[in-house]
């Protein structure tokens, strides 16, 4: 078991299949739980190394995640996404629901091409807990089974191909309900959550040709200086943070979904040369984009 410090762990699918390995799942790619109570977090502290959606049907759940604390009933579903640090977790004798964990180069092969996932990023930092109708659950439970049903054929040849569409469709719909609540209801957002929000915005339409944040800072109207502390303050990373976050998510895509040289992968994301983007991909993921793209 992998720990980034003596008293943190990192949670990944690879790590969560040791722990459980009685747990359905296609490689190290997404692993399905049918039961909550068997969630493969660690009593203590844990750093999430992918993404991790989970719908809350019977009991509830305490915990905290980046120092804040939150509370699952049923109907609530949560989203932890990669960096949170998840502590204080306990589940009631009778919590039960089901989720998904998934590996972030999964996660980011299955959305490439989706628009919106502004909305599944921002209230996975700012609301990690969010309540459904007994409509949207029914609807969520039923994608599940199908998904079950998908990873139990182990014989068919396209199995995570389609386990990825039923992912894909996943997000539409979540990404539909917070959108619609977000736009159904008078929400009061502090001006940090605003700044937040309209960031993200600006950065998900223009971070293929703008790594600045001075010039995200500039078209906001606000200093550099204070939208790093504003950013900081909300999401609990820096806004080149959340830059980077798009900008090497758009690069795995294309890697992995393209035919695109890396020279021209460069081009298209305003990178001086190829060799600029090479030391920048490497730096935030570890390997190089030849390497990431054999793998």
């Amino acid at each position: 078991m992998r720990t980034e410090t003596t008293n943190v762990v990192n949670v990944s699918v690879s790590q969560a299949k040791e722990v459980c390995p009685r747990l359905h799942s296609i490689g190290d790619d997404i692993i399905l739980l049918d039961n909550f109570s068997e969630v493969p977090l660690p009593e203590g502290a844990c750093r999430m190394q992918s993404l991790f959606i989970v719908l809350c049907t019977e009991g509830h759940a305490t915990y905290t995640v980046d120092t804040r604390e939150q509370l699952m009933q049923p109907n609530d579903i949560i989203i932890l996404s990669e960096g949170q640090l998840i502590t204080d977790y306990k589940l009631s004798d009778d919590c039960n629901g089901v989720g998904v964990m998934m590996s972030y180069d999964f996660f980011h092969d299955t959305i490439s091409g989706v628009q919106g996932l502004s909305q599944l990023f921002l209230f996975s930092k700012i609301s990690p807990v969010f309540h459904l109708t007994d409509s949207q659950k029914d609807m969520l439970l039923e994608y599940s089974r199908q998904m079950e049903r998908k990873m139990y054929d182990t014989g068919h040849h396209f199995r995570k191909q389609l386990v990825s569409s039923i992912i894909r469709s996943i997000v539409y719909e979540v990404s539909n309900i917070i959108y619609q609540s977000q736009h159904s209801e008078v929400t009061h957002k502090t001006r940090a959550e605003s700044i937040f929000t309209q960031f993200i915005r600006l950065v998900e339409k223009n971070f293929r040709a703008e790594r600045r944040v001075s010039w995200y800072a500039q078209q906001l109207g606000i200093t550099p200086k204070y939208l790093s502390e504003t950013v900081k303050v909300v999401s609990r990373r820096r806004p080149n943070e959340w830059i980077d976050n798009y900008v090497t998510m758009e690069i795995r895509v294309m890697l992995r979904n393209s035919s695109m040289s890396i020279k021209e992968i460069a081009q298209e994301l305003n990178f001086a040369n190829q060799s600029f983007l090479g030391k920048y991909f490497k730096e935030h993921v570890g390997v190089s984009p030849k390497e990431y793209r054999k793998h």
